[in-house]
Formats: structure tokens, sequence, C-alpha cells
């Protein structure tokens, strides 16, 4: 597993990490806690030392079986987490420092640690980071030594460059991936600043994995049933926006590009991982086998400047008009 620079201070993660929301068992179907544990350790043991989860997800299970299993380890792990979308109390009441510091303090119990490495606001309406009040408050939390390092996780490209003003920002985590390349436009931007960028969503919730078809079904409470159109929140989170069915008719068109030798799910990843203003990739695994399968392409070449063309092509021609939610 290679490693790349996180930070200001020097500090290297590995430039493959491990997206947690699944293991708050809600949104992706069921995970029950051996599976999750067996799941971190796997990623581990493929040299991930990043975990990026969420106070939200699976309303703070998420960060407690974390919580438990860096109990359990003796490997150093950089542990991200989010606040800001948690239903108590919600919004608008969760921004204030008042509310941001309970929450913060709710996740330092349920990880177990004395400091938070970098939390990141999850989200939150582009009004609320216009008025900027929020950053000041990170900065209070960070000078009371509750957390490491502040970031911010974003929707849209709107969202980043209003980040990106902030002197003091470690991150911005982002939706990017060979269906959604617009993100592209702020890179050198964050890598002027010193901005770790963190890539959520490198196989589309699934669909760049290329094992879906039309008809392929999703459990009752996996947000790629329940969230494909946008019901719930943002559609981007989900297939990246794309309408599933078309996503799939997209994927066939890529399989045909495809490297020999290569999987469709290590083509997409490094594809990401060919951007030097990219610090960490956090794909999802819900299993052991997915987390083993996430951590190869750290040792694959470049995919190489004529596939990068073409994909950049592919992207324009075929798939940027079809996104939709916030872009």
């Amino acid at each position: 597993m290679r490693h790349r620079l996180f930070n200001r201070n020097g500090e290297s993660v590995s430039e493959i990490g491990l997206g947690t929301w699944q293991l708050g068992g809600a949104d992706w179907g069921a995970v029950d806690e051996r599976q999750a544990f067996d799941t971190l350790r796997t990623a581990v043991e493929g040299g991930v030392n990043f975990f990026d989860t969420a106070d939200v997800y699976g309303l703070g299970r998420s960060e407690e079986i974390i919580g438990k299993f860096l109990k359990d380890t003796s490997e150093k792990i950089f542990v991200a987490t989010k606040l800001g979308r948690f239903p108590d109390p919600g919004w608008p009441e969760n921004f204030s420092l008042e509310s941001m510091r309970a929450h913060t303090e709710a996740s330092l119990r349920r990880l177990g640690v004395e400091a938070i490495d970098l939390t990141q606001l999850h989200c939150i309406p582009a009004a609320v980071l216009r008025v900027g009040e929020v950053f000041d408050w990170l900065r209070a939390l960070k000078q009371e030594g509750k957390i490491r390092h502040y970031g911010v996780s974003v929707e849209s490209d709107e969202e980043a460059l209003i980040c990106l003003r902030q002197d003091d920002l470690a991150s911005l985590q982002i939706i990017f991936n060979i269906f959604r390349q617009k993100p592209i436009q702020f890179f050198d931007t964050a890598k002027s600043k010193g901005v770790a960028l963190i890539v959520r969503l490198p196989l589309a919730s699934g669909l760049l994995t290329g094992k879906y078809t039309k008809e392929t079904q999703f459990a009752e409470s996996d947000h790629r049933n329940f969230n494909r159109d946008g019901q719930q929140f943002n559609v981007g989170e989900t297939f990246a926006g794309i309408p599933f069915e078309k996503g799939v008719e997209l994927v066939d068109t890529l399989k045909q590009m495809l490297p020999e030798g290569m999987t469709m799910p290590q083509m997409a990843l490094r594809w990401v991982l060919d951007f030097d203003a990219v610090n960490v990739v956090i794909p999802g695994a819900r299993n052991p086998r997915q987390a083993r399968a996430n951590s190869s392409p750290s040792d694959l070449n470049s995919l190489g400047d004529e596939l990068h063309a073409r994909l950049r092509e592919f992207y324009e021609m075929q798939v940027a008009a079809n996104i939709r939610g916030p872009y």
C-alpha cells in the first residue's frame, strides 16, 4: 500500500482508506458487528490506516464499532469523522458551538479517543458555510484539544470553493469518480493551499464495479433502493446522481475500455489515484472480500494519458448531461 502526505504537518496516510457508512447497519442493508470487525481487520491487513466515519452513520454505531476495533489493534489508525447531520437537535440547531461541542464529545466517547484526528462538517447547507461561523467553532474545538484538524465534506463545487477560502482548512471530502469529473477544476487550488482531498463514492455506489444489471434489486433498507432518485437526501450520494438504468448502460460502454488483466473496480479506483491532488480515496466495504479487493489498485500502474483522454471524452459526451443533484 502506498502512502501520501495528508497535511502540512507531514503526516501520511494510506492512499486507499476505508469508508464506513455501511458499518452503521443502516442505508446499505444489515451488517452485523462480527462482519464489521472482520472488514476493518482485513482492510488494515491490506495496509489501510485511514477510516472515514460520521456520527450519523447508524446514529453512532459506525463510530462505536471503530472505537472497539481501535482498542483491539496495535496499528495506528487515522480516524476522520463528521458532524452536522445528527437528528438531535437537528437543523438549524446543529449549527452552534454548543451543539458542535456536544456532538464532538459524543464522538470522542464512542471512538474512545482523547482527540479526533479529523472532524469534518457533514454536507451542511452552503448558506451556513458562507456565513462562516462554523469554521470559528471548529477552531475553538481544535483549541480545546478535542480535534486535531478540521475539514468539510461537500456536495458541490460551489461549496468546495467556499471552504477553500479558509486558510487553515485541512481537507475537503468530495464525490469524484469516472462519472463525476467536474471537481478537477479546483484541484490545483487545493494543492496550492495544502488542502487534502478525500474522495468518496469512487465506485459510484457500486455501479463502477460492473456487477449490476438493470434487474438488480437492493434491500429495502439500502439507499440504492430508497434514495435512487433523491427521495431521502442528495441524489448525488446514490449512484453519483446517475439514474440507475442509465448507469448500467454507461458501465457497459466502460467495459470496452478496460485494460487487459484489470477489473472494473480496479480501473475505477486507479483512475482516481492517478490524480496527484487526491490524498486518499475511501471506498466502502461490507465484507472482508470487498475490503481486500479495494486495496489492490494501489500497486497497479497508471492508466496512461491515452486512456485518461478517452475517459474524459466519455464523461463529457455521454455522462455529464445525466448527473442530477448539486454538482
